[in-house]
């Protein structure tokens, strides 16, 4: 199976972007999944939220720019590359610089689900910041190759339309 483009899927916390990814993986020959939220965490002392000022800002796309890198290296081994991230306009333009030819694909749920479904993992943010990035992609969302509502899916079908848009835009 050839090597397809780099797939970033976004959205805000809870949408399912992690098992998502992880599916996808599982389906190929080849493929890694690169979630930039761990690559964040390597910053052991002095970590900023991504949300927290010009130092957040600095470490976010640095986060950005090392899974790039990663996905550089996979991609050059014909490994295929899925990467989660909650992406804004500003940061899906440097993967497209970055990464030329990604798809991005954007996951969206009712926040009513995505609460649901949070509530069910390790707290890593706040409610109010959980709150503030649900926020944020309604009323600023990044631009996108496409968006699948995944609230009423189950993990196979949520799965199955990701990878329909991956193939389509993979030509």
């Amino acid at each position: 199976m050839p090597v397809r483009p780099p797939l970033v899927l976004t959205g805000p916390p809870a949408v399912g972007k992690s098992s998502a990814a992880r599916s996808l993986a599982a389906a190929r020959e080849r493929c890694s999944v690169i979630e930039v939220d761990d690559l964040r965490q390597l910053v052991r002392a002095g970590p900023v939220a991504p949300w927290e000022g010009d130092a957040g800002a600095r470490q976010r796309l640095l986060g950005l720019r090392n899974a790039c890198a990663l996905a550089a290296n996979f991609l050059a081994e014909e490994i295929d590359v899925v990467i989660t991230d909650v992406l804004t306009p500003d940061t899906t333009a440097v993967y497209r610089e970055l990464l030329p030819g990604c798809r991005v694909v954007r996951l969206s749920a009712p926040l009513d689900e995505a609460r649901r479904r949070d509530a069910t993992r390790t707290q890593w943010l706040t409610a109010a910041e959980f709150d503030a990035l649900h926020r944020d992609d309604r009323q600023r969302p990044p631009p996108v190759d496409g968006t699948i509502e995944v609230g009423a899916l189950d993990p196979s079908q949520r799965a199955a339309a990701i990878e329909r848009c991956w193939a389509d835009h993979a030509g």
